[in-house]
């Protein structure tokens, strides 16, 4: 294999830009946090919406936990504040399941826990220098607490999603733009290119390293599978048949009596789903959301394709044919901006498919950035001189067949959680996340 253009290239830091980046990253995060737990009553925090998911008042308390291990204790040298409740929010000692009936700290406690964290936190954080250790380099640290909360924030606005009762959440829909004009699929040239990244310097362990990878040239969908394309698949009985179906997806089906993706439901010839506690008409143009692997990959089969690979989605979203390099994003190095993709919550929907035209990659796929959280085939597993790092329970332990990879991030996602070779993986049967997908065909096919 001939080896592509190397890793994007990194330079030096300036510690003070590096100091303002963090200090917004974390500022940003902990803006979101408090939305998210001030808009709903204490019965609401303290409440489990779901068994797939806890209470609202575990999640704060465990961001507070967290960033006191990592930041405090294992950056600061510090001693602990509540030593005492690190088992209880050790997200590995406890399942979800089983959240609610542990001695949790009340939310005003919980607040409190957290916010003692962050003032010691950001003294340390303005007294930082970015070297030392893997751990200090270039403020890994601070990024990797920010990135963070900011999953765990996604995480509660899932269970926002999932709470029953009127909306405790508003945003601004989306801007209206153009119907995308450009062809429904584009070929991606095969050939070598660099897979995951050695030089971003918040990238998590299971990004890493940067590797050649050859993937034969495919077709790619322009734009994920939108609600109508979605219906039409259901609308052809796609869950009445078994043809299209792995046979795990299709005793899922059977057993679960899934008739369309979650939160969907008819009435009368209409189509409706509910959507943080508003029920409205099925927007056509969106791209389809909470849908399973399962349910993707048979959508593909029904419409006679396939489930991209991880590495056929991130050949897609990073390799620039003109220059033959690996880009941070498809739109090239720059980070993100409002025009780029639907990301950090700015919306509470996905935009209509084939938005952000000025996100598209160099071969005109567009929304490979935010929007909905992208289903792979690809089972997650480690790149090649993977290194677990600095604990095996962020990555480490979930690989294997049993998790599937999914790419690009959604509207529920902040950019500092979001770049081209981030990796998110679930059970093929998850539908509660923000999960849609696009479809790919072998060049032959």
């Amino acid at each position: 294999m001939t080896a592509p253009e190397t890793d994007v290239t990194a330079t030096e830091p300036d510690a003070e830009a590096l100091r303002e980046r963090a200090l917004a990253s974390l500022t940003t995060a902990r803006s979101r946090t408090t939305l998210l737990t001030s808009c709903v009553e204490e019965p609401d925090l303290t409440a489990q919406h779901s068994p797939l998911m806890s209470p609202l008042v575990w999640d704060l308390a465990h961001i507070g936990n967290q960033e006191e291990l990592w930041l405090l204790r294992a950056v600061g040298g510090r001693e602990a504040l509540r030593p005492e409740i690190d088992g209880l929010y050790d997200a590995f000692e406890h399942p979800r399941s089983e959240r609610p009936s542990l001695p949790l700290l009340p939310p005003a406690e919980a607040r409190g826990y957290a916010a003692e964290v962050r003032g010691r936190a950001l003294d340390l954080l303005a007294a930082a220098d970015f070297h030392g250790t893997r751990l200090t380099e270039a403020g890994f640290t601070f990024g990797m607490i920010a990135q963070h909360e900011q999953q765990h924030d996604e995480t509660m606005l899932i269970t926002h999603q999932l709470r029953k009762g009127p909306p405790a959440l508003t945003a601004p829909d989306p801007e209206p733009g153009p119907l995308f004009p450009g062809p429904a699929e584009v070929l991606v040239p095969g050939g070598p290119f660099t897979m995951g990244t050695s030089t971003e310097p918040w990238a998590l362990d299971n990004e890493r390293p940067a590797h050649p990878v050859d993937v034969a040239p495919f077709w790619f969908d322009t734009a994920p599978v939108t609600n109508a394309a979605y219906l039409a698949f259901i609308e052809d009985g796609g869950y009445d048949s078994e043809r299209w179906w792995t046979p795990a997806g299709w005793a899922h089906v059977r057993q679960h009596s899934l008739t369309a993706p979650l939160f969907w439901r008819r009435e009368g010839s209409q189509w409706l789903r509910r959507r943080f506690g508003v029920t409205e008409v099925v927007p056509p143009d969106e791209p389809v959301l909470h849908v399973c692997w399962y349910e993707a990959d048979a959508y593909a089969r029904w419409a006679g394709r396939r489930l991209p690979t991880e590495a056929e989605w991130e050949k897609a979203a990073r390799y620039d044919p003109a220059t033959g390099r690996s880009t941070r994003y498809p739109w090239g190095d720059a980070d993100p901006g409002p025009e780029h993709a639907n990301l950090g919550q700015r919306h509470l929907r996905p935009a209509p498919a084939g938005s952000y035209p000025a996100g598209a990659s160099p071969l005109g796929v567009r929304q490979l950035i935010g929007d909905v959280w992208e289903w792979t085939a690809s089972d997650f597993l480690p790149y090649p001189g993977f290194t677990a790092f600095p604990y095996k329970e962020y990555s480490e332990v979930f690989f294997g067949s049993d998790h599937k990879v999914l790419r690009g991030g959604s509207f529920a996602v902040d950019p500092v959680a979001c770049r081209g070779t981030f990796r998110n993986w679930d059970y093929p049967i998850r539908r509660q996340i923000f999960s849609g997908f696009r479809t790919a065909r072998s060049e032959s096919v």
